[in-house]
């Protein structure tokens, strides 16, 4: 059986006129022999305003309660999915993750699909019917309805992608595939052919929006390609696939930035075994993602400071956190709000010498200057003044010739 596996992003299907333009997209591949398995999101926005809804009754809505609300916007939009191609004369039916079932197993809001019941979809298939199936949910072993984090029909489609052995795996969006950089914030941004998966997990996990990273690292781990490209226009996506299938001249991938980071220094902490852990245990426990980590040592060797960022949503209950932490001594506490994260990608610069040097004199010509600095073997990360990204992510495309 030829299967292929089509997701729809919300803004694919953020109008009527939108999903009767998702119908005629299905229609194409069932016209080529495919058996075809459709995933969809929300519509665009519909999410947000349940979310909104939730948060106006309460500041502490039951996470249960959370995920069966949030849940029901997929359930519509499949549903008109599923009444355009009946319209159209094909044998098309909605179907919610609780009714194949699709089973997950951790915390509500965040859970993950373990286990998926092919027996109905299979069947439904192989009678010629086309199943939209709602993204973004489960249910556990209590049998109540889960969400698996915002973003995450993206990890539907893959999943439904492995257990069903399918042939392809494409994303539908509203961009025309992933890009060197931010279109909206470089209109010189070149859409990437072929990109591999820790490049695309790195990208997303720094800021490009175009899916999901837990998604992404699922299609890693399960050796499944993936085409994004848009629902409006017909043409080549970007394929996401592992690194030997890739042939690239290029060092650098592409380029991220971040709008939404700030940076907290704790100057003239004691410097001695375990202090580090109690000031980042604290923010573990109250759901605060760390990211970029700078310590330096006094002279004396008696005192460091200590830099670290995290999301500006963050700083409020960071600054509760920190100061009432009775575990940490330190002279001064220091906030930035106005920070940025650029960073570069690119599987090439395993091999390649220098590119350190080469980001650092681009961002020196243009007197950007650098605040924190983080490594992993494929991803170089520096913090720099908000206001100063789009001249960095300009100069930095240009370096390393992403224009071409």
């Amino acid at each position: 059986m030829k299967i292929v596996v089509l997701k729809f992003g919300g803004t694919s299907v953020g109008s009527i006129g939108k999903i009767k333009k998702v119908a005629d997209i299905i229609n194409e591949h069932k016209k080529k022999n495919y058996k075809v398995i459709v995933v969809s999101s929300a519509m665009s926005g519909v999410t947000n305003e349940l979310v909104k809804k939730s948060q106006e009754i309460s500041e502490n809505f039951s996470d249960e309660e959370y995920d069966a609300l949030v849940s029901s916007g997929e359930q519509i939009a499949c549903s008109l999915i599923a009444g355009s191609l009946v319209h159209k004369g094909l044998k098309a039916r909605s179907w919610l993750a609780w009714q194949i079932p699709i089973f997950t197993k951790g915390l509500h809001k965040n859970s993950r699909i373990v286990k998926i019941n092919k027996n109905k979809i299979l069947h439904y298939l192989k009678e010629g019917g086309i199943p939209i199936i709602t993204g973004f949910q489960g249910i556990n072993n209590s049998h109540r309805v889960t969400t698996i984090g915002r973003g995450g029909s993206d990890a539907t489609a893959i999943l439904l992608a492995k257990f069903f052995k399918a042939e392809r795996c494409i994303i539908y969006t509203d961009v025309e595939g992933v890009y060197t950089t931010d279109p909206n914030k470089l209109k010189k941004a070149k859409k990437i052919k072929t990109i591999s998966y820790e490049e695309m997990l790195e990208m997303a996990s720094l800021g490009a929006k175009v899916m999901q990273p837990v998604s992404i690292q699922d299609a890693r781990l399960n050796r499944i390609d993936i085409e994004v490209k848009s629902s409006f226009v017909n043409k080549s996506g970007t394929l996401i696939t592992k690194r030997s299938n890739i042939i690239n001249n290029k060092i650098i991938t592409g380029i991220s930035s971040t709008h939404n980071d700030s940076k907290v220094t704790l100057i003239g902490v004691k410097d001695k075994p375990g202090v580090a852990a109690s000031i980042f245990k604290p923010l573990s426990k109250n759901s605060i993602n760390v990211d970029m980590v700078v310590q330096n040592i006094s002279a004396n060797g008696k005192e460091t400071d200590l830099t670290f960022t995290i999301k500006k949503d963050d700083l409020f209950k960071t600054k509760k956190i920190i100061r009432e932490n009775k575990n940490i001594e330190y002279r001064k506490l220091l906030f930035t709000k106005g920070v940025s994260k650029i960073s570069i990608i690119g599987v090439g610069m395993v091999t390649t010498p220098g590119v350190t040097f080469r980001m650092f004199q681009a961002l020196a010509k243009k007197k950007i200057n650098i605040q924190v600095i983080s490594t992993s073997e494929i991803k170089i990360s520096v913090l720099i003044d908000k206001f100063d990204t789009k001249k960095a992510l300009a100069v930095l495309h240009k370096e390393f010739r992403l224009d071409k």
